[in-house]
């Protein structure tokens, strides 16, 4: 999937599932973070939904088996590449500041709790006209199918709370919680065994 494709739907997805343009100074940060990183550092674990949209594919899902190696590689590899286009914002705690503070520290993703039986992570994103069709199921089951030919015991997810409908779609889906959000962490953290 190129990665002109991932970022617009990255962003066009990024509040709460609906368009963050408008919501953070550069909204590029987010597809930086959490998308684009993924086809360029090349996990083999990119999946698109395409119904034939002129624009083109209209959702994903991305990730990677060994989240610690994956944010190794993304420190080494990655970086390097964007770090001068979204430099850390000193003293800044709004959303901005926090996201550019964790590209800079991706490590800080990491919960070595978790990734013990849940080593994968993922990121799923779909636009407005191709959710509820099914087509977030059929990615996720490839996603889980690939992991599961690696070997790959569980997968975890970290997801904003007040994302609803993401929510349910994950414990339909199989996941269970992990870890609520609390005040080190505003996170809901989800897992599923494969």
């Amino acid at each position: 999937m190129d990665a002109a494709a991932l970022r617009r739907i990255c962003v066009r997805t990024g509040e709460l599932g609906g368009d963050a343009r408008g919501h953070f100074h550069d909204p590029g940060v987010l597809p930086a973070l959490f998308a684009t990183p993924y086809a360029e550092l090349d996990t083999g674990l990119a999946f698109v939904a395409d119904d034939g949209d002129p624009d083109g594919p209209i959702g994903y899902i991305v990730g990677a088996p060994d989240t610690e190696a994956y944010y190794r590689d993304f420190r080494a590899r990655w970086l390097p590449r964007i770090r001068d286009r979204f430099p850390v914002l000193p003293g800044r705690t709004d959303r901005d500041g926090e996201l550019r503070a964790l590209l800079h520290e991706p490590e800080r993703m990491i919960d070595a709790e978790v990734v013990r039986e849940y080593p994968a992570h993922l990121h799923i994103d779909l636009l407005p006209h191709g959710q509820r069709r099914g087509l977030g199921t059929r990615l996720m089951t490839a996603y889980r199918d690939a992991l599961r030919e690696r070997g790959v015991p569980g997968l975890h997810l970290a997801m904003n709370p007040a994302n609803a409908a993401a929510h349910a779609f994950y414990l339909r889906y199989g996941f269970r919680t992990l870890r609520e959000p609390s005040e080190e962490s505003p996170v809901l953290l989800l897992g599923l065994r494969l």
